[in-house]
C-alpha cells in the first residue's frame, strides 16, 4: 500500500471500516466453503467505494497546488462524480461534474447537492471524459477515475486511495479466521478498482493467491473484449442498469495489470445484477446494480454447465472462500 493513504482516511471525520459480511447462504449455493462480502453501501457518508480513490486524489492534487482555488472537474456515471463533489467541498474547493446521457435525474441531483456544477452530455460515459478532459486549464484540474496516454498521474492516485479497502479485507478475513480467499470477485467499469485489487495481492510475499475475477456489464464489456483480442479496446456501449459499469473503454494503467492479472472475467445481464441485488437485500446487504454484479459474475461462472470444470480450473473446492466487492448501495448513484 502507498505510503500513507490508509492513515489519510483515517484522519477523515466519520470515517470507518466498511464491514466484510459473511453469508453462509451464498456458500451452501455455490459449493464452497465460506463467501464474504465487503460491503461498500456506506462509505464516508456516501453509498459506494469512490470516495476512497477521490478524497485521495483530492488530497495529492489540492497539495500539489498550493494556495488558492481550484476547481475540480470530472466526468461520471454518479458515484464517482459526487465523490469528487463532496471531497472538493470538504477540501473548499469547487467541483464541475460532467454526466452523460442513462444518468439518473436523481443521481445528478445527488452531485448538485454537493454544491457541483453539473454539465449534462448528450452522448455515452466517453463522451463526458473527453468533454470533461476538455475542460481544463487555468484553475481547472481533471480528476478522472480513468487514465490514457498522457494522462495517468490522478488516475493513479484513485488507485491508490482504493488500496485502503484492500487492506482492511485482508485484517478482516483474519480476525474471521478465513486467511487468502479462493477468488475475488470485482465488479468492472474501466478497470480502477481491478487494477488496485490485481495490484494489492501482486504486492504480497510469494506464495498462494486467490483467483480475481472481473465482472462486466453485457452492454459494456470493455475489458473481456480487450482481452479477447489481446490489446486495449474500446466497445459501444448500450443501455444497462448497471450505470457506474456502462464503460466503453479500459483504464490505460489499468489494462496491462488486468490483461496479466486477471484469472477470469465475465459479463452479466441485467436480469443476473437484479436479482443478485434482491438476493443479497433478502440477506440484509444493501447492494445496487453495479455492487451485485459480482454476485452475478460468480453464479455465472460457478454454476450451471461447465460451471465444475471452471471452478477446478481456478482451483476452487468446497473448502474454499470466496470474497465479493459489493462496491454501491441501493442509494448509489452509478459509477
Amino acid at each position: 500500500m502507498p505510503v500513507g493513504v490508509r492513515e489519510f482516511h483515517r484522519g477523515l471525520a466519520g470515517f470507518a471500516a466498511t464491514a466484510l459480511v459473511e453469508l453462509p447462504a451464498l456458500a451452501r449455493e455455490l459449493g464452497v466453503g465460506r463467501v464474504f462480502v465487503k460491503d461498500e453501501s456506506v462509505r464516508l457518508g456516501l453509498p459506494s467505494f469512490k470516495v476512497l480513490g477521490a478524497s485521495w486524489a483530492v488530497h495529492r492534487v489540492v497539495g500539489r497546488r498550493g494556495a488558492g482555488a481550484v476547481t475540480l472537474v470530472t466526468a461520471t456515471d454518479g458515484n464517482h462524480g459526487r465523490a469528487v463533489a463532496r471531497t472538493a467541498r470538504w477540501a473548499g474547493q469547487r467541483a464541475r461534474v460532467f454526466v452523460p446521457d442513462g444518468v439518473a435525474a436523481g443521481a445528478a441531483a445527488a452531485i448538485a447537492a454537493e454544491g457541483a456544477e453539473v454539465v449534462e452530455v448528450a452522448g455515452p460515459y466517453d463522451e463526458a471524459v473527453r468533454r470533461a478532459a476538455g475542460a481544463v486549464g487555468g484553475d481547472a484540474v481533471l480528476v478522472q477515475d480513468t487514465a490514457w496516454d498522457g494522462y495517468e498521474r490522478v488516475p493513479g492516485w484513485i488507485v491508490e486511495g482504493y488500496s485502503t479497502l484492500c487492506a482492511e479485507i485482508d485484517e478482516q478475513l483474519a480476525e474471521a479466521g478465513a486467511g487468502t480467499p479462493g477468488l475475488v470477485a470485482v465488479p468492472v467499469g474501466v478497470g480502477s478498482l481491478a487494477q488496485a485489487v490485481v495490484t494489492h495481492y501482486e504486492a504480497r510475499p510469494a506464495g498462494r493467491r486467490p483467483a480475481l475475477l472481473a465482472v462486466e456489464p453485457e452492454a459494456a464489456a470493455c475489458v473481456l473484449e480487450s482481452l479477447r483480442r489481446g490489446r486495449l479496446t474500446s466497445v459501444a456501449t448500450g443501455q444497462t442498469g448497471m450505470a457506474g459499469l456502462n464503460c466503453g473503454t479500459p483504464s490505460s494503467i489499468a489494462w496491462p495489470r488486468l490483461r496479466d492479472g486477471l484469472d477470469a472475467a465475465v459479463a452479466v445481464s441485467d436480469a443476473g445484477s437484479a436479482r443478485a441485488a434482491a438476493d443479497l437485500g433478502a440477506l440484509g446487504v444493501s447492494a445496487g446494480p453495479c455492487g451485485a454484479a459480482s454476485l452475478a459474475g460468480v453464479r455465472k461462472l460457478l454454476t450451471g454447465p461447465g460451471g465444475d470444470a471452471r471452478a477446478a480450473a481456478l482451483g476452487l473446492g468446497p473448502g474454499s472462500t470466496l470474497v465479493l466487492l459489493n462496491t454501491e448501495g441501493r442509494a448509489a448513484a452509478g459509477g
